[in-house]
């Protein structure tokens, strides 16, 4: 069964091989991240690091029984208030399934129980159904619209949920 494991140093090969194998999906739905995400990895995922240290973020990998990463849950700008944002992804061939409805679940409930979090909010654009749906399984609901800036220049809503 796959685990939600908070992000690491030795996920770096895995979550690599994970963004390298997913790029076109991904990128069909939000922004592309470029080539200069794969050329500076390593920098990349060490700064990740030291936020997740500094308690600026919280970052986590789904990781599969093989050690393969079946996606990226991740709780963006932490605040004073108790509240952050929630991003994830989640491979190709591990959609459809629920993994990324479970893993948004069991976020929520690290995000109470571990990082002290009341609210998370996520946006998604109109075309990203597969994600409303998740997000809406895992106790989201609509609030607004999101601005285009939030979601790669796309026309989309916020999601919140209380935790």
């Amino acid at each position: 069964m796959p685990e939600l494991q908070p992000l690491r140093a030795d996920h770096a090969p895995a979550v690599l091989a994970f963004e390298m194998a997913n790029r076109a999906y991904f990128t069909a739905t939000i922004s592309d991240r470029g080539d200069a995400y794969f050329e500076e990895f390593t920098a990349r995922h060490d700064a990740l690091l030291a936020e997740q240290k500094g308690g600026v973020c919280a970052f986590y990998v789904l990781v599969d029984e093989d050690g393969s990463v079946l996606g990226r849950f991740n709780l963006i700008d932490i605040t004073e208030e108790h509240s952050a944002t929630l991003g994830y992804r989640v491979a190709q061939h591990a959609t459809g399934r629920g993994v990324a409805t479970a893993a948004v679940q069991e976020l929520c409930r690290l995000a109470a129980s571990r990082h002290g979090l009341h609210t998370i909010r996520a946006a998604t654009s109109h075309e990203n159904i597969a994600s409303q749906k998740v997000l809406t399984k895992a106790g989201f609901t609509p609030v607004g619209p999101a601005d285009p800036s939030d979601i790669g220049g796309k026309q989309g809503t916020w999601y919140q949920r209380d935790v």
